[in-house]
């Protein structure tokens, strides 16, 4: 019991895994379907949180387009009629929403706040 505990996500994967092994499903198909659930969750996150506390976190928003982004490269780059062109401009978009996370969390609200707190003692 204490296994599972611990290593519940490679259960969890291993499971997923042999339905998809066992189904014939194609292994594209079910991660694209995997980050559209993703997709979801991170919306109903930003949703619920903006209801609770009357704010949205720009993290969730990006998080939100970076995951949709890498599933339409997912879709394209399995596509036997591969756009080059467009799979590269994807990329660089979602290297630039990287970059815009890593902005957002430098420079979060809650950061700089606590920041000012440890200075102030």
């Amino acid at each position: 019991m204490n296994f599972i505990k611990k290593h519940y996500e490679l259960l969890l994967a291993s499971i997923l895994f042999l339905v998809i092994v066992e189904t014939h499903y194609p292994f594209y198909k079910a991660i694209i379907l995997m980050l559209e659930f993703i997709v979801i969750i991170e919306v109903v996150k930003m949703i619920s949180e903006f209801i609770e506390k009357r704010r949205l976190r720009l993290r969730y928003v990006i998080d939100v387009f970076i995951i949709f982004l890498t599933r339409d490269v997912i879709i394209l780059a399995t596509n036997p009629n591969k756009d080059y062109k467009e799979i590269l401009f994807l990329l660089l978009v979602i290297f630039v929403f990287f970059l815009f996370r890593i902005l957002a969390v430098l420079f979060s609200p809650a950061l700089s706040k606590k920041k000012n707190t440890q200075k102030s003692f």
